[in-house]
């Protein structure tokens, strides 16, 4: 059977696990025992509470030189809908015109594969290499992302463990596989901002005091504020509100409160302290009484060209006869997370555009060019490593 094929099986193998966060459904195991043979010690990780269990692989193989570049992913999946809409089962891989359908397929169970057939090929041509190689997994990804990849790298940066290089097997391209890479992402901070009034009899205005009247003013200074100016490799960083809660169901009745859920997607050229500094100075502004609560859901990382950078783009030129084009759109991954403990970290999958739909399919003719593209990457970084 040739390579190709032992990815495709291997791809059909995990989807046909129902992973759905926080159940790692045996996708770690399975990995696991194709990476034991090849000189990998295999550590589980588990976070969480019993009713909310993670379970995180961590395996590595040390090579002659101390570079390590680690494969990251997850196994998890998001929730199918409704099993009506798909045309085939979810958790049953199947071909249709010349796609590999099933929850998961995109993103991101064909990368794993591919990592997995590539880290064979690469050993069986280089079996005693410059680079280390490791695997980071996990099965809350999809899911809060408290007891996952953020645990292992702790645990990691503790006994100073920390790979030198990441490459994240998050779906990134676009058209075609290798047409796009992720060199960062922006930072996410959620808020919740409750403007206290006074509630009152809509007839008497007098006697209440109306907080979306007090908070609309602010609202639009918000709306209106330019963050940053973003930089060369980010777009500007966005403030977006999400929801807007008020009143008693009345429709005679002044609220005593209203409540704002916003989001940051910040770039490198901001910071979340100085984000919150420069949203409370302008609702002191204003005169309003409120309350706020703050998550910090990620930090923007930035992995600027140089060694990993240069080793993808090379392999992917060789492997497609593509430039990709280095992007920071989109949401957040686990990047994020293993940012703070590696200093290249990049994000490199089959095309995007059918994740977390129904009837998620990666096309059958991405899966070889996928899986060599990150055997490439090995065998230029490998070269790249000093003797």
């Amino acid at each position: 059977m040739s390579t190709c094929h032992h990815t495709l099986r291997l791809a059909e193998q995990l989807i046909s696990r129902a992973s759905v966060t926080p159940d790692d459904a045996g996708c770690m195991d399975l990995i696991a025992d194709a990476l034991r043979p090849l000189g990998f010690a295999c550590e589980f990780i588990e976070s969480g509470p019993e009713t909310f269990r993670v379970r995180n692989l961590w395996a590595k193989r040390p090579g002659r030189s101390a570079q390590v570049l680690a494969f990251a992913g997850h196994t998890d999946v998001v929730p199918t809908g409704p099993l009506s809409k798909w045309d085939s089962d979810p958790f049953t891989p199947t071909h249709r015109d010349g796609q590999l359908f099933g929850r998961g397929a995109s993103d991101m169970k064909t990368s794993l594969a591919a990592m997995v057939v590539a880290v064979q090929e690469f050993l069986a041509s280089h079996p005693d290499p410059q680079l280390g190689i490791a695997f980071l997994l996990t099965s809350d990804e999809e899911g809060p992302a408290i007891d996952g990849s953020v645990v292992v790298c702790k645990a990691l940066l503790a006994r100073g463990e920390a790979p030198q290089f990441c490459i994240v097997g998050e779906p990134t391209s676009v058209l075609q596989t290798g047409d796009m890479i992720k060199n960062g992402r922006r930072g996410t901070m959620s808020g919740q901002l409750t403007v206290q009034g006074v509630q009152g009899h809509i007839a008497y205005p007098h006697l209440a005091e109306n907080p979306i009247h007090r908070l609309a003013p602010a609202l639009a200074e918000l709306v209106g504020t330019r963050w940053d100016e973003g930089n060369a490799f980010f777009q500007p960083t966005s403030w977006q509100v999400s929801n807007i809660h008020a009143g008693t169901g009345a429709g005679n009745v002044i609220p005593g409160d209203c409540v704002v859920d916003f989001n940051f997607r910040f770039c490198t050229e901001s910071t979340p302290e100085g984000l919150q500094q420069r949203l409370t100075s302008v609702l002191d502004r204003h005169g309003l009484r409120y309350g706020l609560k703050w998550t910090v859901g990620g930090l923007p990382f930035l992995t600027t060209p140089g060694t990993l950078v240069a080793a993808i783009q090379q392999a992917i030129t060789d492997e497609t006869g593509l430039t990709t084009e280095l992007s920071t759109t989109g949401g957040t991954s686990d990047g994020r997370f293993i940012a703070q403990i590696c200093p290249q970290v990049i994000e490199f999958g089959p095309p995007n555009a059918t994740i977390h739909k129904v009837n998620e399919h990666v096309a059958l003719a991405d899966i070889a060019p996928l899986k060599n593209i990150y055997r490439r990457t090995l065998e230029q970084l490998n070269q790249a490593m000093p003797a």
